[in-house]
């Protein structure tokens, strides 16, 4: 599982690296002429989506460094709930920042909602 963990890793770091730097660059020069309320809210989805996922693929790095000391269940859980969550929810942010429908918008939570509960997962994963 700790393979699991570290492909899960490295897929959320690219993605959010490659993410943030196309927002940064070439996203930003293609909403330059969109009022600056909606080009900010667009560049806003790109940075939320990147920053996040950033954060949780450095959190799988840790739950693969500290696997053999968790319980198998619920490290399975905190794996699978960042890992999709994560997905979900920048995927969903970048998404209507390119623009898909703003309909997704009601679909990020689910993947804030996967994030929070692998977080307390993780509460519970420790091996006593």
């Amino acid at each position: 599982m700790e393979q699991k963990c570290l492909r899960w890793a490295g897929f959320h770091g690219f993605c959010a690296v490659a993410m943030g730097a196309f927002g940064a660059h070439r996203l930003k020069a293609g909403v330059a002429l969109l009022p600056p309320e909606e080009a900010a809210k667009i560049l806003g989805w790109v940075e939320t989506g990147s920053r996040y996922q950033l954060a949780h693929a450095a959190a799988l790095l840790g739950l693969a460094a500290l696997w053999p000391r968790l319980k198998g269940v619920a490290a399975r859980r905190t794996l699978n709930a960042w890992a999709w969550g994560a997905l979900i929810f920048s995927v969903t942010l970048y998404a209507m920042a390119l623009g898909a429908p703003r309909w997704l918008g009601a679909v990020t939570p689910i993947g804030g909602v996967a994030l929070l509960l692998g977080w307390l997962s993780l509460g519970w994963a420790l091996k006593e």
